[in-house]
C-alpha cells in the first residue's frame, strides 16, 4: 500500500462566493449532494462553478460498499416524497442549466426508489423546463421495470457505474454484481432512445491489473456503451478499503487512449476524474 500521496494527487483548494452560495441554497432546501457526502476532491472545484451532484433518496445507503463514505443502515428507512419538490426548488435558485441526479441504493424499495427519480425529473422540468437532466442510477437490483420508468422521462444520459473491476467486487462491493450492472447498462442502452446517452465510471488503484481494466472496457464498448470515465480511488477514512496504488498520469492517457481506439465515443481518464465530474461539458462535447 502507497504512503504518501504524489504530486499529481495534490488538489488545488477553491474559497469563494459562488462556492458559499452552493452550499447556501444546498443547506436551505435541505437536500444532499453526493459531493459533500462522499467527500469528493472536486467538490470545492464544481460547487465554485455552480455545479453539484444531487443525492436524492436521503443520505443514507443500505449497502456496505468498502470505498464509499456515504452512511450504512440495515434498519428500516423513510421515504420522503417531499425531496423532489425540495431538489427542483434548489436547481431553479441555481439557475441550471446541466443538473445530475444521483442516489444511495435502497434495497428496501420494491422499485430501488426509481419512482422517486421519477418525480424528482418531472418536478425539474416543470420548474426549469430547458434545463438538461443526466441521471446516475444504482442497479434497482436488475428490475427492468424501474430502469424503463427512469428512461421514459426526459433526460440526456443514463449512467450506471460499474464501479470496479469484476474481480474486485467480492472485495468492495460485495452487495453487488458485475454482471449485474453491465446488464443494466445494456439494457439502458436497448431500451433508450438515440438521443440518450449511456454512460459509465470506475475507479483504479484497488488492487485491479491493466488487463481487468481493458476487459471492463472492452465489455462497456460490447454493449454499445458511449461514454466512461476512469478515476483514482481515494481511501475517504482509514476505515475504508485502502488504496493499492496510486495509478500514473500516462497510465490513464494510456486507458484513455486504448478505449477510444475500440470505439468508444468518450472516455475520460485521469486521477480526479470522477463519474459526474464536468458533466456537461463532456455531454456537449460528445453531441
Amino acid at each position: 500500500m502507497p504512503e504518501l500521496k504524489p504530486q499529481w494527487i495534490r488538489k488545488k483548494l477553491f474559497n469563494n462566493t459562488k462556492e458559499n452560495y452552493v452550499k447556501t441554497v444546498i443547506n436551505e432546501n435541505n437536500i444532499h449532494t453526493v459531493c459533500q457526502e462522499s467527500r469528493c476532491p472536486n467538490q470545492g472545484e464544481c460547487f465554485s462553478n455552480k455545479v453539484a451532484t444531487f443525492l436524492l433518496l436521503g443520505n443514507i445507503c443500505t449497502r456496505n460498499c468498502k470505498f464509499c463514505n456515504i452512511q450504512k443502515t440495515e434498519e428500516k428507512l423513510n421515504l420522503d416524497l417531499t425531496e423532489p419538490k425540495r431538489v427542483s426548488d434548489a436547481i431553479s435558485k441555481m439557475n441550471l442549466k446541466y443538473v445530475v441526479l444521483t442516489s444511495v441504493t435502497r434495497d428496501d424499495l420494491a422499485d430501488g426508489g426509481a419512482s422517486i427519480f421519477v418525480e424528482t425529473i418531472k418536478e425539474i422540468k416543470k420548474n426549469t423546463p430547458n434545463v438538461l437532466i443526466e441521471v446516475l442510477t444504482p442497479d434497482f437490483q436488475g428490475n427492468e421495470e424501474s430502469i424503463m420508468s427512469v428512461l421514459a422521462e426526459d433526460i440526456v444520459v443514463f449512467n450506471h457505474n460499474l464501479e470496479t473491476v469484476e474481480k474486485l467486487y467480492k472485495n468492495v462491493r460485495e452487495q453487488a454484481n458485475y454482471q449485474r450492472s453491465l446488464k443494466v447498462l445494456e439494457y439502458a442502452k436497448r431500451k433508450s432512445n438515440s438521443s440518450i446517452l449511456i454512460k459509465s465510471g470506475i475507479m483504479v488503484g484497488l488492487g485491479e491489473t491493466k488487463e481487468e481494466v481493458l476487459k471492463l472496457i472492452n465489455d462497456f464498448y460490447s454493449i454499445g456503451g458511449d461514454i466512461l470515465t476512469i478515476g483514482q480511488y481515494l481511501q475517504p477514512s482509514k476505515n475504508h478499503y485502502p488504496v493499492v496504488e496510486y495509478v500514473t498520469p500516462e497510465t490513464f492517457d494510456y486507458y484513455e487512449k486504448t478505449g477510444k481506439s475500440m470505439g468508444i465515443k468518450e472516455i475520460i481518464s485521469g486521477p480526479f476524474v470522477r463519474s459526474s465530474y464536468f458533466a456537461e461539458k463532456y455531454f456537449f462535447k460528445e453531441i
